[in-house]
């Protein structure tokens, strides 16, 4: 018999979530957290998935039991959001910064980001100032910015169906080396809606 895929999430996988508090130097970052099974062996590059504007770590509490099947995986509340503490301004740079802190405090030499709105515009901030520890990066809903700060790694775009708006243009031209997969059939909620489908995009993605 085969051995399932470690790409691939397995229905009986003990995926196992807390929540936790870690020191930035705005303060504290509360996160939510979720480690697969096998206890640390063998684990994929860890992943952060950094939440919205209109929302918080909460965000991505059904897809957290799915994405972190082989990987650890940290959802922290932005500093200001949530119940972490605040940074001096709400902008991303700021924001990056704390999620740098979070990684060095963890010890991890690599990470993988997944960024939605203005998690995804935290996330190409980190990125592109921080190119030796972030490996790849997932985005959606990533408003148009005029200049996009340069990020070298590979990048892979979640289209969403948002109504009337339509930014393939921009993201194409902004991005012009990401992969783009269409969702059209999920609105804004879709990390509640439809984990299992995003999980497997995201781990084909990201691999090991």
């Amino acid at each position: 018999m085969a051995k399932p895929s470690k790409l691939s999430p397995t229905p009986d996988a003990a995926v196992r979530t807390r929540r936790a508090y870690f020191d930035c130097k705005f303060g504290q970052l509360h996160v939510r957290t979720a480690f697969p099974s096998t206890g640390g062996f063998d684990e994929h590059v860890t992943l952060f998935c950094l939440h919205p504007q209109d929302g918080s770590s909460r965000t991505f509490a059904r897809f957290l039991p799915e994405i972190a099947t082989g990987r650890s995986v940290y959802a922290p509340d932005l500093p200001g959001f949530g119940e972490s503490d605040p940074a001096p301004s709400f902008g991303p740079a700021d924001a990056a910064r704390a999620i740098s802190d979070l990684a060095s405090d963890l010890r991890l030499r690599q990470i993988d980001l997944l960024g939605m709105g203005f998690g995804a515009a935290v996330a190409v901030e980190l990125a592109a100032a921080r190119p030796e520890l972030v490996r790849r990066v997932v985005l959606t809903r990533l408003a148009p910015v005029d200049p996009l700060p340069a990020m070298k790694q590979e990048c892979l775009i979640l289209r969403l169906k948002l109504g009337a708006v339509d930014d393939a243009a921009w993201s194409k031209a902004a991005l012009p080396h990401a992969r783009f997969v269409e969702l059209a059939e999920y609105a804004e909620d879709l990390f509640d809606a439809a984990p299992k489908t995003l999980a497997k995009h995201v781990h084909a993605f990201l691999g090991a």
